[in-house]
């Protein structure tokens, strides 16, 4: 039983993050791809991927700790919704995060050689990990984001709603996550084993995840102590909803493409993930001129927005581009 105290300063500090970010939902996601077949909600998914995980998947998917072990993917790439933002974050973590997240892990299926790169600050190792992160990340989660993103929002304005109608105490009372329960001052999650976590003031951060697994995690911040601590939490829980996040829909996707255009409508869909031009010109195939041209009309339509950053212009998708790609199913 993990038991987490909070006092009333931890009570007034309690709030919902709206995502764990893409990248590590991908880390999560391919874990469900790869492991034992103990969360059937998802059995659907994976045997859209024949039991086959291309080589580029394959860095990756040997850090996934076994049972008990725990790699916090999200504490190097961060919780931005952009893809090129937490891949960025990750190619310039601190060598000392990197060793923190990942030494203690044992990582069996990984090459110890590439393994003590990583942990040495090797510019080389860490570019492959980022490669097949992006790689995984586009096979895996990257094309039904925008539904799963949807449904993460739904989720927090439900615990929002809750929140806004009877305080945080009821809040955390009512929490629908099997496995927690609320017996003031304290939270109660089923563990496999007894921990006792005192916040201190520090308050809690609940996290809603589409790929985290039962039980839910405690994330700490390894580099700074003084930081909130997170919540984790499964959001999916049943095949149905399952199907409906992951789920191709080739005849919604055909749909969009009539409204906007196959390529624009595909510019939208990358935009999900916030992407620089140039990105977008590589995931698409085209020129950044037609690119920078595919985002203006998008960005005229209101479905997407864009603002500079640094050297780079970044595009992000507008609550009304989000709903748009989540009600064609694309």
């Amino acid at each position: 039983m993990l038991r987490i105290h909070l006092t009333a300063d931890d009570l007034a500090r309690v709030r919902v993050a709206p995502t764990a970010g893409p990248l590590a939902e991908t880390f999560h996601g391919l874990a469900k791809l790869t492991g034992p077949l103990g969360c059937s909600q998802f059995r659907p998914w994976r045997r859209q991927f024949g039991g086959r995980l291309a080589a580029e998947l394959r860095p990756l998917a040997s850090l996934i700790p076994g049972p008990g072990a725990r790699f916090d993917l999200g504490a190097l790439t961060g919780t931005d919704p952009s893809v090129e933002v937490g891949i960025d974050r990750l190619l310039s973590a601190p060598d000392r995060l990197v060793r923190l997240e990942l030494g203690p892990i044992a990582t069996p299926q990984a090459d110890p050689r590439w393994i003590r790169a990583l942990l040495e600050g090797d510019l080389t190792a860490r570019q492959l990990l980022a490669d097949s992160l992006r790689a995984s990340h586009d096979a895996t989660v990257g094309p039904y984001w925008a539904r799963i993103r949807a449904h993460l929002d739904a989720v927090r304005a439900d615990l929002a709603r809750t929140l806004l109608d009877g305080g945080v105490e009821q809040l955390l009372a009512t929490f629908c996550v099997p496995g927690i329960r609320w017996h003031a001052p304290v939270l109660e999650v089923d563990y496999p084993n007894d921990v006792e976590i005192h916040l201190c003031g520090r308050g809690l951060v609940l996290l809603p995840m589409a790929f985290q697994a039962d039980p839910p995690t405690l994330l700490t911040d390894t580099m700074d102590p003084d930081a909130p601590h997170a919540l984790a939490f499964p959001t999916v829980r049943d095949p149905l909803a399952a199907a409906h996040l992951l789920t191709p829909d080739p005849t919604a996707r055909h749909s969009l493409g009539a409204l906007l255009g196959r390529t624009r409508a595909a510019a939208l869909d990358v935009v999900t993930d916030g992407c620089t031009t140039t990105e977008l010109a590589r995931r698409l195939n085209v020129s950044p001129a037609a690119a920078s041209q595919h985002a203006t009309v998008l960005r005229n339509a209101n479905l997407i927005t864009t603002q500079r950053r640094g050297g780079a212009v970044l595009h992000t998708i507008t609550p009304l581009g989000a709903d748009l790609l989540n009600r064609t199913g694309l």
